[in-house]
């Protein structure tokens, strides 16, 4: 054999290397990903189980308070059923803004606030929102990455033969979220 179809071997040895390898660590950032989101869901998961007994412990306590009660149930499951990124992300907020609209609503009520039920379930809830918080964070790095590595050259080339699509972040969908909360004595 000529050097110079050696030089056309290793050069074809070495791409093929490279695609291999950029094909193989695009797989493993899609796998981080999916792990992430698996992290979240995980935790929404324990959030839908909590709402319930929550919501039964101040039934008792705030019957009349009907409409606030019957707003957590019904985005609680519009939760449940959501299924998508932009789904999810859409009606873990509006979740969050019923269970907040509720918790508002507790105020009215000493009697619960001292109740150990409830102060058990708020101390889980918030524990848990914590742990979402920490989740979707984790999630969106992990989207970063992927997205950078993704958008990157000679990356892009590889990624496009291979349909690698772009990842979506978790937004915050309600732009009242985003204001800082008011406290006031």
């Amino acid at each position: 054999m000529s050097i110079g179809a050696i030089v056309v071997v290793a050069v074809v040895v070495l791409l093929v290397v490279t695609v291999i390898a950029i094909y193989n660590e695009l797989i493993g950032l899609r796998n981080r990903i999916k792990n992430a989101w698996s992290q979240i869901d995980v935790q929404l998961k324990r959030r839908h189980d909590l709402v319930p007994n929550l919501v039964e412990t101040v039934k008792g306590y705030a019957a009349h308070e009907r409409q606030a009660l019957e707003a957590v149930v019904a985005a609680r499951g519009n939760a449940v059923s959501a299924s998508g990124v932009a789904a999810i992300s859409r009606a873990e907020s509006e979740l969050s803004g019923a269970l907040g609209r509720l918790l508002a609503v507790v105020e009215a009520y000493p009697d619960l606030k001292a109740n150990q039920n409830f102060l058990s379930l708020q101390e889980e809830l918030s524990s848990t929102e914590n742990r979402i918080a920490f989740a979707r964070q984790a999630y969106n790095d992990q989207v970063m990455d992927y997205n950078t590595k993704r958008e990157s050259f000679p990356v892009n080339t590889i990624a496009g033969m291979f349909n690698f699509a772009a990842a979506d972040h978790l937004v915050i969908e309600n732009p009242a979220e985003r204001e800082t909360p008011r406290v006031s004595f």
